[in-house]
């Protein structure tokens, strides 16, 4: 019986992931978002360079934080909270003009410095 309850819930949960969020879906206006963004990314640090023009991002968002799962083994960013910038963009809290975040339904932007790290994808889905 538990292991049946676990298939249902896993089968549930594998159902909503695969049909929850269309390509239009904005990631502001649900409170469980998981969308692929395809395009460039690349990250950089002391011991570590890579760049992937077909690269991507999975974007996971739960309630008010959003995870952001990168391809090509570069570390992902978890746990960022957002605010509304304008009708088009949300920016993460704390982003600026040098390092940000920005996020709608078609195109994600990162420029994003912790830390001696730099993460940057430009990509649309």
């Amino acid at each position: 019986m538990k292991n049946l309850l676990k298939l249902f819930l896993v089968s549930i949960f594998a159902l909503f992931m695969f049909t929850a969020c269309s390509d239009d879906d904005d990631p502001s206006d649900n409170d469980l978002f998981v969308g692929t963004y395809k395009g460039n990314v690349s990250y950089v640090s002391s011991d570590k360079n890579v760049n992937n023009a077909d690269g991507n991002v999975r974007v996971v968002k739960v309630g008010d934080k959003y995870n952001f799962i990168f391809s090509d083994n570069i570390p992902n960013i978890t746990g960022v909270e957002f605010k509304q910038e304008d009708v088009n963009y949300s920016i993460n809290v704390g982003g600026s003009d040098l390092s940000y975040i920005r996020i709608n339904a078609n195109t994600l932007k990162i420029f994003y410095v912790v830390d001696g790290q730099t993460w940057t994808a430009n990509a649309t889905r």
